[in-house]
Order: C-alpha cells, then sequence, then structure tokens
C-alpha cells in the first residue's frame, strides 16, 4: 500500500504546484505524520519534493520535475500517448485517464497529432456498450453467450473470448468456440444478446492472429470488375490496382471471401460495376439483380 501511496502522491503533485500535508492524509486516510514520513522516504530516494511553512505553504515538486528515469526515449513515450489516443476511439472509459497520468509522468504533451474513429456513423452507442463488455470478459477470462447471425442462419455461441481484432473496415472478436470446438472470428456487427457468464477458461490463443491468417474460413475468389469513369474515386481508395481504360473506365481486380457480401458490396455500385470475371460470380450476380428487379415489376 505504501508504494502505491507515494507514486499516488507524486502524481498529484506532478499535476499540482501545491498540497497540504492535510489534504494528503485526508486522500489517503491516513495521519498526517505518515505524509511527512513519506515526503522523507521520497527526498530520500531522489524526488525533488519539499515543504514550506505558513499560509500558501505545503508539499510541493520542483517545478521543472519530471519522471524521466525511465527506459523509453522521447520518441517511444510519443508513440505510446499517441497509440493511447488512437485506442481512445473505440470509448474504453479509462484510456483518458491513462494518457493524462502518462503525460503527466513522462513530462510531455498527450502527443494528440492524429483522430481515428472506428465507430460506425450509426449505432455508435451499442457498438461502444458492445465493445466494453466484451473487453471485460477477455479481461476477466469470463466465457460468454451470444446470438450469432450468419448465412447459416442465427445459432446460439458460448465462446472464450481471446482478442478483438480490426480487418478489412470492421471489428472482429478472435474466439475458442466450444460449439465448434476450434477458433472462429466473429464479426461484432452479427453478434446479438450478448451475456457474461460467470464460468471462468484459462486457454490462451496465438500471439497474433491476423498475421498471413484469413478472417474467414471460407474460399477466397478474385473477381475482375470493370468500373465506369464516375467510379475514379472509388477505385483509387478500394483498389490497389488497376487499369485506365480508353473511355476513362477502370479495369480493377478484388478479392474477396465468397458469401452474399460479395452481391452486397458490387450492389454499392450501381449500374457503374460489371463483373467480367470469374463466369459463375457473373451469373450468380444476374440471377440476385433479376430477383431484385421483379420486386419492382
Amino acid at each position: 500500500m505504501q508504494i502505491n501511496r507515494l507514486f499516488e502522491m507524486v502524481y498529484i503533485l506532478l499535476n499540482r504546484e501545491g498540497v497540504t500535508a492535510g489534504e494528503l492524509a485526508k486522500q489517503f486516510e491516513v495521519s498526517t505524520r505518515t505524509i511527512y514520513r513519506d515526503v522523507e522516504l521520497l527526498s530520500s530516494a531522489g524526488i525533488p519534493i519539499y515543504m514550506t511553512k505558513g499560509k500558501g505553504g505545503g508539499i510541493s515538486l520542483l517545478p521543472d520535475f519530471v519522471l524521466n528515469k525511465t527506459l523509453l526515449t522521447d520518441w517511444e513515450k510519443t508513440d505510446i500517448l499517441s497509440a493511447l489516443h488512437a485506442v481512445n476511439t473505440v470509448s474504453l472509459e479509462q484510456t483518458n485517464s491513462a494518457i493524462q497520468k502518462l503525460s503527466s509522468l513522462f513530462g510531455k504533451e498527450s502527443g494528440d497529432w492524429v483522430e481515428v474513429d472506428f465507430s460506425d456513423w450509426a449505432n455508435a452507442e451499442e457498438e461502444s456498450a458492445l465493445f466494453t463488455a466484451l473487453k471485460a470478459a477477455i479481461l476477466n477470462r469470463n466465457q460468454i453467450e451470444f446470438f450469432y447471425h450468419s448465412e447459416a442462419g442465427s445459432m446460439r455461441r458460448v465462446v472464450e473470448p481471446l482478442k478483438l481484432c480490426f480487418k478489412g473496415q470492421s471489428w472482429y472478436l478472435f474466439a475458442f468456440c466450444l460449439v465448434r470446438e476450434d477458433y472462429r472470428f466473429f464479426k461484432l456487427r452479427r453478434m446479438k444478446e450478448l451475456m457474461t457468464l460467470p464460468d471462468k477458461f484459462y486457454r490462451k490463443g496465438p500471439d497474433k492472429v491476423l498475421d498471413g491468417k484469413k478472417v474467414f474460413q471460407d474460399d477466397f475468389v478474385t473477381i475482375t470488375l470493370k468500373l465506369s469513369k464516375e467510379m475514379a474515386y472509388r477505385v483509387y481508395d478500394e483498389f490497389p490496382e488497376s487499369k485506365t481504360l480508353p473511355d476513362g473506365g477502370f479495369l480493377a481486380k478484388i478479392t474477396m471471401p465468397r458469401g452474399d457480401w460479395i452481391f452486397h458490396y458490387l450492389a454499392t455500385f450501381g449500374e457503374h460495376c460489371e463483373v467480367l470475371a470469374p463466369e459463375d460470380v457473373r451469373l450468380e450476380i444476374k440471377e440476385k439483380l433479376e430477383k431484385t428487379l421483379k420486386q419492382y415489376l
């Protein structure tokens, strides 16, 4: 307890010019005599802490003091603070506190040079609540139960949550599924009615789950597309390699896991996209468009 109190005292003094012994004693629920002993210990450890008497006096640190005896370089400190800012965009409640404390300890600005928001335009609050619940389950090693909606239908799953992953514009939960008895990825937006169970687990997953691995268990297919010139902004955004055609349009390829999302994705291009190959995907898209058209006849 004493070492925690000493650390907290230094943190408080880094953020305030001076604090009275009485204020510290009340906060830590100890006597003022104990606070005076703590000041002596910190001073003997090389912390430039001092006390002044009289009105306006109290306990203070030298104005220019920062905890600079860390092994981290200035660049590494900046990277840490910037990373915390990025993590803060997924609404982790304690992150702001961590940023403030580390900024004070490092004697640096917060490193807020980049702003990222992983949340969707819609249902941001629901997604944040789900993310927070999954984070707690992972850190506390609690099994979770939920209904998962996929092409095969809705199914109840009980899993051991291991890691949250961001891949291809979406968040996924990497977990060991007790129903399938194997590791699986679950897309957060398809998880509903999440419940945290009291059952604990002790399984440890791989250190890297996205390194050279597929998020989906399905086969992948490479699709060749012809896109009109009106889609130039999306071609540059979404296709790393493309060829400009004489009419100003584009020839592009994209590799995707097989499934209904191929149709949903390509439908966002409307009349500005044509599937050239492979033939089975072209025919499948044609059939789906014909079925869709019947809704308007």
